[in-house]
């Protein structure tokens, strides 16, 4: 008899935190925690397109009904996978007396475990983080926020800035990986100087310096708690 199939409802991204969990088998057999790091090795190896439930059956050596009892869709594996990258984070103390230096430090540690997992940056930004992994660590960086004197909307808008900018600047540069970058920057930059009376600020900027990934994202990171700084100092 093949095993339970999870149940289905609902199906959207997402839904796996939802499900009421399984009850543990024999030991030995499959659980959730397996499946998710076999999940991030198919996902390092082949990207999101190579991951699918025959292939993450083969890489476990089980028949692809066995996963069924912990999960319903490729979606749960996506999901799981996200999750799983955060846990490579480490595991969040109290805020400390600097809310600056406890979000620079939460940014820096989140874009450097994305940035081991190239897909995971893309994957992040188009699924809700609602695992136990990521929301440990979402709550941290509210905390520290809340702390600091931001409330409500202001809240929310803070804390989301703050993933954003680290998601997407992870996306944009793994999006380059495995091209030539520098050729495909001079092509722009011979673009932008050819149509400088259409676009005379890019233009300028053609001919200027493009800093590395790690140090635009220090800059933006930089300009961004600034902007927060200033945003508490006005409430005051």
């Amino acid at each position: 008899m093949s095993p339970k199939k999870a149940d289905t409802e609902p199906s959207a991204p997402g839904a796996i935190w939802f499900r009421e969990r399984p009850p543990a088998r024999a030991r030995g057999s499959l659980d959730r925690n397996a499946i998710a790091h076999a999940a991030v090795e198919v996902l390092d190896e082949t990207g999101i397109a190579g991951l699918s439930l025959r292939a993450l059956a083969s890489r476990l050596g089980v028949h692809a009904t066995s996963l069924y009892w912990h999960v319903s869709t490729r979606d749960d594996l996506l999901d799981l996978a996200v999750d799983t990258v955060f846990a490579g984070l480490a595991e969040p103390g109290e805020p400390g007396d600097d809310w600056a230096d406890d979000v620079a430090g939460f940014m820096r540690s989140l874009r450097a475990a994305l940035l081991r997992h190239p897909w995971s940056g893309a994957l992040a930004a188009s699924r809700p983080l609602l695992g136990p992994e990521a929301l440990q660590r979402s709550e941290f960086v509210y905390a520290g926020l809340s702390c600091a004197g931001f409330t409500g909307a202001a809240l929310t808008a803070a804390a989301a800035a703050v993933s954003n900018l680290v998601i997407g600047s992870v996306a944009a540069q793994a999006a380059w990986e495995g091209q030539d970058e520098a050729a495909a920057r001079r092509a722009v930059h011979d673009h932008l100087r050819a149509n400088a009376d259409r676009y005379p600020t890019l233009g300028a900027l053609a001919d200027t310096r493009t800093d590395s990934w790690p140090d635009q994202f220090e800059r933006a990171m930089d300009a961004l708690l600034r902007g927060l700084a200033a945003q508490l100092n006005e409430r005051k």
